[in-house]
């Protein structure tokens, strides 16, 4: 037989076989769809081909500063789980907390974290965020010792800190952006914590490397962000400018491991030794050891630093929550520098008005999950949106934590308002224990819910009440605009920051 004729039966039989087994596949996926009685949710409609529109939308919000808005009004256009095709990829999206329930507890193990290290792997090498089964358990299991409570119940770890924190702000104007403060402060909290040492950034940026390493930080997590944003085709994003931010993230993560770490980890008892060192031991060599730095200081500095940041950007347009809040402070018989964590959770409005900016303006206000086996979702499909809906593996489930917490049938018709005192109300979200328990997830849930809540919880609280009791004053600046909560602009990379920054005057 000639050999271009038997190439080209080959390359017929092996399209044939392809063939066969997508079918083979679909009648298998229908089998289990019509086994649950799965339906397809509402689509959201393309308006051009192969689901172009999608990115388009995508880039065009977010150079607006407006992504999680767009994400909103798709939710709202469609229902709380929606598909749609996203440059030829079949993707889908919910707010429901039946499926969030399922996908971060009940079948937790039909899904991991798909393309995530792939995307973020420049950036943060191996660590907690990035990694799944065996290697996140282990990892899991290294850190969570170190965020007992008892580790930092008499709130030292934060003192030092804030105390910088309030002498930058004394030396400065009167009008001042919180914000970027705020990611200098959470940084030398963090490295302080975990490290065994603060950078002081507050005290000497310029010699601490932190001015240097925040820039190229904010640069690698745009590359990364956009990344995310292209799912299979994140490949495209990246360049000279990327690779030189990674490795400038990777040159600070470097240095507290030269500046901190024992020589001899393995002699490091692992409850009272250092937590650096005893993360030496459970890491394989440098390089695992920097990624879970790298992850480590991503969750400590950029989650809690927003946390504050929206905290006083919702308090200074809300003049009447922070006299209530300082009301409830005015209670306190303790002076500042004995409080305890205890103290703090006691002081009920101040817990409410965490809770309540966290529900506006959750840290990570996006999040996806890719199913590892086909699996089922229990509702949002067919024309009452209530029958379950089957997604095949490999497929991408994305929910918006922003666009749950904002749910008027859980929060009430004035979802959109800032209003701490909702919190002590019988609010909707309260009447279905499923809704209680998965309709606010400003940490996630189930097995990867943030082992660092309790941390960020106590140093956000503490930190707001040191502020206000330092400045009896703290107000919008003249100039500043009042807008709707959720319409300012927001800049989002891996969190929700405010893209006008968070500027008070402080007397």
């Amino acid at each position: 037989m000639h050999p271009l004729i038997y190439a080209l039966l080959v390359l017929f039989g092996l399209s044939v076989n392809q063939l066969y087994k997508a079918k083979r596949k679909r009648e298998e996926i229908d089998a289990i769809a019509r086994q649950h009685g799965c339906l397809q949710p509402p689509m959201l409609q393309n308006q051009r081909p192969l689901g172009i529109d999608r990115l388009e939308q995508i880039f065009r919000a977010n150079s607006e500063s407006r992504l999680m808005e767009l994400f909103l009004f798709h939710f709202r256009q469609t229902g709380y789980t929606l598909q749609q095709v996203f440059l030829l990829t079949p993707a889908f999206g919910t707010v429901d907390p039946a499926n969030l329930k399922a996908m971060l507890s009940s079948k937790f193990s039909d899904w991991d974290n798909g393309l995530r290290r792939a995307i973020t792997f420049p950036m943060f090498g191996d660590g907690i965020f990035t990694q799944d089964g065996d290697s996140w358990k282990h990892s899991r299991e290294i850190l969570k010792p170190q965020f007992v409570y008892r580790e930092y119940e008499n709130l030292d770890v934060f003192k030092e800190p804030i105390d910088d924190l309030l002498q930058t702000l004394s030396e400065m104007e009167d009008v001042v952006d919180l914000q970027p403060l705020f990611f200098r402060f959470t940084l030398d909290v963090t490295t302080a914590f975990l490290f065994g040492e603060s950078i002081y950034s507050l005290r000497s940026p310029v010699s601490a490397g932190e001015h240097t390493f925040a820039s190229a930080f904010n640069t690698a997590q745009k590359y990364v962000a956009k990344r995310f944003r292209l799912l299979d085709l994140y490949w495209l994003v990246g360049g000279k400018e990327f690779r030189q931010a990674c490795e400038t993230v990777h040159r600070f993560a470097d240095q507290i491991i030269d500046r901190n770490l024992n020589p001899n980890p393995a002699n490091v008892d692992n409850i009272n030794g250092n937590f650096l060192n005893s993360l030496a031991k459970n890491c394989p060599d440098r390089v695992a050891l920097r990624g879970q730095i790298i992850n480590m200081l991503v969750a400590g500095r950029d989650t809690t630093a927003c946390l504050l940041s929206w905290t006083f950007f919702l308090l200074v347009r809300h003049p009447h929550v922070m006299e209530k809040l300082r009301a409830e402070m005015s209670q306190l018989d303790r002076k500042t520098d004995v409080l305890s964590r205890a103290d703090l959770r006691k002081m009920r409005y101040l817990q409410n008005v965490i809770k309540e900016t966290l529900r506006l303006y959750p840290s990570v206000p996006v999040n996806t999950r890719t199913a590892v086996r086909t699996t089922v979702l229990p509702t949002g499909g067919g024309p009452d949106r209530k029958s379950p809906v089957l997604i095949p593996k490999g497929t991408a489930v994305a929910y918006s934590v922003y666009t749950l917490h904002r749910r008027p049938d859980m929060y009430g018709m004035d979802a959109e308002l800032f209003r701490p005192e909702r919190w002590d109300e019988d609010m909707p979200l309260n009447h279905d224990p499923t809704s209680q328990q998965w309709g606010y997830l400003p940490f996630s849930g189930g097995p990867r819910t943030c082992l660092g809540m309790d941390f960020a919880l106590t140093e956000a609280a503490y930190t707001i009440v040191r502020i206000l009791q330092r400045y009896p004053t703290i107000k919008l600046p003249e100039g500043e605009t009042v807008e709707l909560t959720g319409v300012e602009k927001q800049t989002v990379t891996l969190v929700l920051q405010i893209k006008q920054g968070c500027k008070v005057e402080l007397l």
